[in-house]
């Protein structure tokens, strides 16, 4: 195998590994919404009625 193949696989694997521990950083900062009776209401006007 070509040595440049090899060296552009492990820097794509090492990229996504890297990418995706950035994208978990980022994300355990981000406060996820309290659900309640009010935002689940305004999920419910755009249901199809079956009746």
């Amino acid at each position: 195998m070509n040595t440049w193949i090899v060296v552009l696989i492990i820097t794509l694997a090492f990229g996504m590994i890297i990418g995706n521990i950035l994208l978990l950083k980022k994300s355990a900062n981000q406060v996820m919404p309290i659900v309640n009776k009010d935002n689940n209401a305004s999920y419910d006007r755009f249901e199809d009625k079956d009746d």
